[in-house]
């Protein structure tokens, strides 16, 4: 991999420990994936922010790496944490200890604490085209297929090496000829809820293309509250990055997605048919996704029968709180958490929670398969119109 003479002394040490970590991460990557140089970048958000995620291991690294004086050259966001700081909620000491000292690592690097899955709908976006590392991969998929943006699916490792170089690797989907689909799914399910839109996502990921097409047969409405779905699960059971719609073009297989498929995904991801807690909140919601709620429970003056847990930016809390939306969902015994969201919380706790009632194929995932709790899927209308009086 060819690097530039600037390039070539700061993996040799000339500028610091830090930034030669940094470079010999992303050279490592490089030469893995066949790439021929590095790119500048404007944007990094960083994942591997929840200790539960990382780790000890994890912690010491970037303890390490703050203490060797890295500093982001870009601009640099932070995926969610594990809980809300000013909701703790009886979680034990040292898992917040250990959470504060990661966040303390990262702002001593100078990334913004913007603790959210969904940068997208919180930062002001760069024009279409423009490079960006991303390592959640609900934001990587939305930018590359929503917003035009340039990014891989990065791991928490690669986007701090982007945000320490201001650089990354030009392969994968950064370059157009990856980014042309060569798989089609026909979908012939008929498409009705954001629970739909991601059991369509789910059975794409599982084809492990880097860019898929999805054709509809009928009219369908695009709006983050579908979206955003489409573009978690997908990015949570496979490594595809990027998708068109309705895109015509002589695709090398066709796949259907019919009403069986979606069954036999949400067969595979549920166990339960009620749960003792209702949790939305993967990826985050947003605006949209918060005054869709807040009108589906106005309708009736409606309120939960079971603890609700909702997690939000809190970037959308602020502009929520304006609106009247949080007031009216905690009047509707709804809690409401910033900073982090249901995937590998501490706030869903095994031994207090049996099964979990969620309308997100990303979050029931991850809650199976880490918290250990039973799930059942439902769309957020069901959810509603089941569990409030």
């Amino acid at each position: 991999m060819f690097l530039t003479k600037d390039e070539e002394e700061a993996l040799e040490g000339k500028y610091g420990d830090a930034i030669a970590i940094a470079y010999k991460i992303l050279v490592a990557i490089g030469e893995s994936t066949e790439a021929d140089r590095l790119i500048p970048i404007e944007w990094s958000h960083v994942a591997g922010v929840n200790y539960n995620t990382i780790g000890d291991a994890g912690l010491k690294f970037l303890e390490d790496l703050s203490k060797k004086d890295a500093k982001v050259k870009v601009k640099t966001t932070l995926n969610p944490m594990g809980y809300d700081p000013n909701k703790p909620r009886n979680l034990k000491s040292e898992f917040i200890e250990k959470q504060q000292r990661i966040i303390n690592a990262y702002r001593k690097m100078g990334i913004e604490n913007s603790f959210t899955c969904i940068p997208y709908e919180v930062y002001q976006l760069p024009k279409k085209g423009t490079n960006v590392s991303f390592a959640e991969s609900n934001a990587a998929i939305y930018s590359n297929s929503i917003l035009e943006l340039k990014t891989n699916k990065e791991s928490a490792l690669s986007a701090l090496a982007s945000a320490i170089t201001g650089k990354s690797i030009y392969s994968g989907l950064r370059l157009e000829e990856n980014r042309v689909p060569k798989i089609n799914i026909n979908v012939k399910h008929q498409i009705k809820s954001e629970l739909d839109f991601a059991l369509l996502g789910y059975f794409a990921g599982k084809i492990n293309e880097m860019s898929i097409n999805f054709s509809f047969e009928s009219g369908i409405d695009l709006n983050d509250f579908n979206i955003k779905p489409l573009c978690a699960a997908l990015g949570t059971s496979g490594s595809t990055g990027m998708f068109t719609i309705n895109k015509k073009d002589n695709y090398v297989e066709n796949f259907d997605f019919t009403q069986e498929d979606a069954k036999r995904m949400k067969d595979e991801i549920t166990n339960a048919d009620k749960g003792d807690l209702i949790v939305f909140g993967s990826p985050q919601l947003g605006i949209k996704e918060l005054e869709i709620l807040n009108s589906l429970i106005n309708k009736g003056n409606r309120k939960f029968k079971k603890r609700c847990i909702i997690f939000c930016a809190r970037e959308v809390y602020n502009k929520a709180k304006k609106k009247g939306y949080i007031d009216n969902l905690e009047r509707a015994n709804a809690e409401i958490y910033c900073d982090s969201c249901s995937c590998l919380t501490p706030l869903v706790n095994r031994n207090e929670i049996d099964s979990v009632i969620t309308n997100s194929v990303k979050a029931a995932y991850y809650l199976r398969n880490w918290n250990k709790v039973n799930v059942s899927l439902k769309s957020m209308k069901e959810i509603v119109n089941e569990e409030c009086i």
